[in-house]
């Protein structure tokens, strides 16, 4: 949406992603990423920790079932989402209000790591972001090029 402010995170998360439903069945996860700035010290030649951002993060739908199901605490990964800012009230009375972040994108980070990417197809669920269920041959990407010179071009070099 116009007007959001989206940023982009890299940290780790501090617990499994809990996976909650609400009651008309949407899938919702929770989690926490801390991110913990290092600077180089030229005088000790050692690098420092800065202090840490923990961010409360939600994700919706597909993805959070996704999220639940990939990731787990001390994952290094990368988020992108919505700062969303929430106002409540404690049973005490007390008002609150948080700064969350809204997830539009998150995964794994592969700077110390390896990961496997098993793709979800799209009618599984029916809870991702686009909501239809596409037929595969609806993906272009999803089928090798025609075979034969396409557009009247052959295979062999041009010179």
């Amino acid at each position: 949406m116009a007007g959001d402010t989206i940023i982009t995170v890299v940290g780790n998360l501090t617990a499994d992603p809990e996976l909650r439903f609400t009651p008309s069945g949407a899938a919702v996860a929770n989690f926490t990423v801390a991110s913990t700035p290092r600077t180089f010290d030229r005088q000790t030649g050692e690098w420092k920790d800065g202090e840490a951002l923990f961010l409360r993060c939600n994700i919706w739908r597909q993805a959070a079932e996704n999220v639940a199901e990939s990731l787990t605490r001390g994952a290094r990964v990368i988020v992108q989402g919505r700062l969303k800012q929430r106002s409540f009230e404690t049973k005490e009375g007390e008002k609150r209000t948080v700064v969350e972040l809204e997830v539009d994108e998150i995964g794994p980070s592969l700077r110390y790591a390896t990961a496997k990417v098993n793709k979800v197809s799209r009618g599984s669920g029916g809870g991702g972001f686009g909501g239809g269920s596409g037929a595969p041959s609806d993906d272009p990407w999803g089928s090798a090029p025609p075979t034969g010179g396409a557009g009247g071009f052959s295979d062999e070099p041009p010179f």
